[in-house]
């Protein structure tokens, strides 16, 4: 968050404050005084008001910093209230010190009435010093948490539009049902299986799109379904080396995150029978899923705007979690996605 820039209300605050409870709460109590009395109220009153509102905004700030968020609000709001009193005393001691050092008695508290109206200045005060800080920290606290959720829904439907975009792309259906014809003409229990494993996917792309996160066990699922589409395609050509720990299966991803990083080796790399593309999704001890291939990059330029990875990267971000890592090295390139757990994240209902 920005850091709080408040120096000219440091200065002007105490000062319209004073003079407006002043001007609407003790005006008849200040027209019977004489004018040097007044103004030498006015001078300890405005001195104690500076120092008193600096204290008070550093134990507003330093409350935030211990108890930051807006889910710490209802901690912070209770600590407020229970240095309330401790900061009321101090400035009523503060103020009536100077006033005794100077003229060396308490001039107006004989009364209780008189004791209890100048208190109930004091808290009224710093009632204003706190709505001033903890109000603005809480209204940028939502300003930001509405930002973040606005851009992840952005992200989300970015994902989903790019996943359609996927699903209905002409030369991707094209070579499914070009494969689908070639297997019904040669072999119609692989057709069947073919068209079965197709459903799947779509049916899955459908479905996954709409939440944020979902299971590693549905992802892997999906993607033993979107590898049999590839290898027959690519009967040949396309080696799946897959290593994920069952323990780990519990943990979610972004949806349709594995596909964007097979269907990207796919679409970069050379894929050829006397060199096939090998691609190992594989998990770490330590909660990361990598997915890796080795690397023989296309001559051919593709363009591209790396929107899969922007958008996993984002999705991310905007989570709180730690952002995927890229690898890439003499013949390798790997992604590292973490995983995540439903205390590492809070997940949204809809998360299958």
């Amino acid at each position: 968050m920005k850091p709080l820039n408040d120096t000219r209300l440091r200065l002007l605050g105490p000062v319209a404050l004073f003079a407006f409870v002043a001007l609407f709460f003790r005006l008849d109590w200040y027209l019977k005084l004489p004018i040097k009395t007044a103004l030498f109220n006015d001078a300890i009153g405005l001195t104690a008001g500076l120092i008193c509102w600096q204290i008070a905004r550093w134990v507003v700030l330093r409350l935030q910093k211990q108890y930051p968020g807006l889910a710490n609000t209802r901690r912070r709001l209770l600590w407020l209230l229970a240095v309330l009193p401790v900061l009321v005393t101090f400035a009523w001691l503060l103020r009536h010190t100077v006033r005794f050092l100077i003229e060396g008695q308490f001039l107006y508290f004989t009364s209780a009435v008189e004791l209890s109206r100048t208190l109930g200045m004091q808290v009224f005060y710093h009632f204003i010093y706190f709505v001033v800080y903890e109000g603005w920290y809480i209204s940028r606290q939502w300003q930001r948490a509405t930002v973040e959720t606005n851009d992840l829904q952005k992200v989300s439907l970015q994902s989903q539009l790019t996943s359609l975009q996927s699903q209905v792309n002409p030369h991707f259906l094209f070579n499914c049902l070009n494969s689908l014809s070639s297997l019904i003409r040669e072999d119609p229990v692989a057709a069947d299986q073919f068209l079965e494993e197709l459903t799947s996917v779509f049916r899955y792309q459908l479905q996954a799109s709409e939440d944020r996160l979902i299971a590693l066990r549905e992802e892997m699922s999906f993607i033993h379904a979107y590898i049999h589409l590839l290898q027959t395609r690519y009967p040949t050509g396309l080696v799946f080396d897959l290593a994920v720990d069952e323990s780990l299966l519990a943990l979610f991803i972004p949806p349709l995150a594995i596909q964007v990083l097979v269907e990207n080796a796919v679409r970069y790399n050379v894929i050829l029978a006397t060199k096939p593309l090998t691609i190992r999704i594989s998990t770490t001890s330590d909660r990361w899923l990598l997915v890796e291939n080795t690397l023989q990059r296309k001559s051919i330029r593709i363009d591209t705007v790396g929107e899969g990875l922007t958008n996993l990267a984002a999705t991310y971000a905007l989570l709180g979690q730690e952002t995927i890592q890229i690898d890439e090295q003499k013949g390798r390139y790997m992604v590292s996605l973490p995983l995540l757990s439903q205390e590492s994240v809070a997940i949204s209902p809809s998360i299958s």
